[in-house]
């Protein structure tokens, strides 16, 4: 139904960019399978893919996704607020250090066993050891005007306290669609649209839903900067019906492009990764399209790509996907 709303109303109009979304996230992907073939560096013989640091083409080959999904969402109870609860404290942080401390300091993770002081201290110890806490892939809001504590973490613990509440708690694992259980994660404090989006896709990685990732997007706002950058004219779609466009076109493109591209298994890209690539080709097109600029002006590519030991993944994804595990050890 909404393939059929987009065709009908007035196209976007390309960019000089549109074509480079579509290479580039066919030689992001051919990096993924380079590297999980175990061959030598480099992977790409694109300099810019090289030198700096760019997400998978999928957004659940990511290494923190992979983490989440592995290591938090599969080991532990399986009860709906132990999940909830886990996935929910990874998240607010988003980084895998953090996640491991906890662990290191107060063994199971567990709402069940869950302690404000002893979470806080914790979290402080890293802190007074010059570490980061959070993640520098989202910008998390303090919350402090809700809950009132001087220090981020602790306000977001606070949080986490108020979302296993039973009446939110409730909704969330009562919701219906992923776009209501973005809604219900929408309302809480400090939590925007696009954090919300990110999170509801988090949960439904769990078997707490089964939700198609293909039913709802939210565009964030360095997608929001790759659009701008693919079209001179939006048309009269929305940022999100671009991206469903996108998603609908993708084998067009490929074909038209003459690129093999590589998919996850048998899996094409699906909305949230499609939002992502928008986010990353952005970065892609300050180097490779200096000309072209979107809404936030930025030149430069922060993050260099550092290959470390922890490189190597086991990938698992969740079971409802059929995605055949015994093919992860197999050539593509």
């Amino acid at each position: 139904m909404m393939a059929t709303i987009i065709n009908k109303l007035r196209k976007p109009k390309p960019s000089s960019i549109f074509d480079t979304y579509w290479r580039f996230a066919a030689e992001r992907q051919n990096i993924f399978f380079n590297r999980l073939q175990e061959t030598l560096p480099p992977w790409s013989n694109d300099p810019i893919l090289q030198l700096h640091k760019f997400t998978n083409a999928y957004r659940a080959t990511d290494r923190v996704s992979q983490f989440l999904i592995k290591e938090v969402i599969n080991k532990g109870n399986q009860k709906a607020e132990e999940l909830i609860f886990r996935i929910i404290l990874f998240k607010l942080f988003n980084k895998i250090e953090t996640w491991q401390h906890l662990k290191e300091c107060l063994g199971d993770i567990s709402f069940e066993a869950y302690n404000f002081p002893a979470y806080d201290q914790a979290l402080s110890s890293i802190k007074g050891r010059g570490d980061a806490i959070y993640s520098g892939a989202y910008i998390m809001a303090s919350a402090k005007s809700t809950f009132g504590f001087d220090f981020k973490h602790q306000n977001h613990l606070k949080l986490l306290e108020l979302i296993l509440q039973k009446s939110i708690f409730n909704k969330i694992i009562q919701a219906r669609s992923l776009e209501q259980l973005y809604t219900t994660l929408k309302e809480l404090p400090s939590i925007g649209s696009f954090l919300a989006y990110q999170y509801a896709i988090d949960v439904n990685y769990s078997t707490l839903t089964n939700f198609s990732e293909m039913e709802f997007v939210k565009a964030g706002p360095g997608a929001k900067d790759g659009i701008r950058k693919c079209f001179i004219d939006l048309g009269e779609l929305s940022e999100e019906d671009v991206i469903k466009y996108m998603t609908d076109r993708q084998e067009l493109e490929f074909y038209r492009l003459e690129i093999v591209f590589k998919d996850l298994w048998g899996r094409p890209l699906q909305l949230i990764d499609c939002q992502n690539l928008f986010c990353e080709v952005d970065k892609y097109a300050r180097l490779a399209h200096p000309d072209i600029r979107g809404i936030s002006n930025r030149t430069r590519i922060k993050q260099k790509f550092r290959p470390t030991s922890l490189n190597k993944i086991d990938y698992s994804f969740p079971l409802k996907w059929n995605i055949d595990h015994i093919q992860l050890s197999k050539s593509y």
